[in-house]
């Protein structure tokens, strides 16, 4: 088959299920990660013969589209700050909004002098300590996952970046102290109530692991509550705390720290325009 009937028959496979430019979109990730081709070959090479052996292949990641996988983990991977990390159903798909919180991250670090050890807590991919890491070299930076598969996948992309990031396994929720006095902590930890599932595309409710997703409806800052707790006494004096949270959540969010005598309470929104990161400091 010649790439460009390939095209068509691709965006005749999906074009009842997805937008046109989403189709696109994933037709194009799809080429260059399956065959090598760029944005400019699918216009310049069109008569390009496809193998059957590539045909069966491709044709397996058309079915998993129509099922609603996310293509991330049909294809392994994910683009997040800049940088390429694996991904599987094991942890989250990074979103834009976390790559507003890194930035937030390296933009009140970057004038320090002295070292900065920095935890991440509930990494997933690592994205985040990776990035800040792949971003400021001189971070000492940790993470922590109550995920045994999760910790692995992390692990895997920081060796993929050539990155030194601690990796701890363990339930937040359940331990009494972190492994050391941190300047900055970071979390985007779990936050859409069990009654906002409807507002959830099924390509992620049918696939991303609900573990990292989901609170129960009775104490949605469940997760947020417990890692201020430990930050009062386990940042240094002047630390920074931040957080992604629930858009819904903002300001209860906010009183939740300022009540446990937090200072400077700075509320931000994302790119769009939802109530999406919190910082406070020690």
């Amino acid at each position: 088959m010649r790439l460009k009937d390939f095209r068509i028959y691709f965006n005749n496979e999906l074009s009842n299920l997805y937008p046109k430019t989403e189709v696109d979109a994933f037709f194009f990730r799809v080429i260059d990660h399956e065959l090598d081709l760029n944005l400019m070959d699918v216009f310049t090479k069109e008569d390009f013969v496809i193998s059957s052996v590539k045909i069966e292949v491709l044709e397996g990641i058309i079915k998993r589209l129509r099922n609603e996988e996310p293509i991330q983990y049909i294809l392994g991977k994910t683009e997040f700050y800049g940088y390429s990390f694996k991904v599987n159903n094991q942890v989250l798909i990074p979103r834009p909004e976390t790559e507003e919180l890194v930035s937030w991250v390296l933009n009140e670090v970057q004038n320090t002098k002295e070292e900065i050890k920095i935890l991440d807590i509930g990494t997933g991919s690592g994205c985040i300590p990776i990035s800040l890491k792949k971003e400021r070299n001189l971070l000492d930076v940790y993470a922590i996952d109550i995920s045994k598969e999760a910790i692995k996948v992390a692990s895997e992309n920081a060796k993929l970046h050539d990155t030194k990031v601690t990796f701890i396994e363990c339930n937040i929720l359940e331990t009494s102290g972190l492994p050391h006095q941190f300047n900055v902590i970071i979390s985007n930890p779990p936050y859409v109530r069990e009654l906002e599932k409807k507002e959830i595309k099924n390509n992620v409710l049918n696939n991303e692991p609900h573990l990292a997703l989901f609170v129960e409806d009775t104490n949605p800052l469940i997760f947020y509550n417990k890692i201020a707790d430990l930050a009062k006494t386990q940042l240094h004096k002047n630390g920074l705390l931040f957080f992604e949270i629930n858009q819904y959540l903002g300001e209860e969010t906010k009183n939740m720290l300022l009540q446990k005598g937090f200072k400077n309470v700075i509320l931000k929104k994302d790119l769009f325009g939802n109530d999406r990161m919190i910082k406070a400091n020690l």
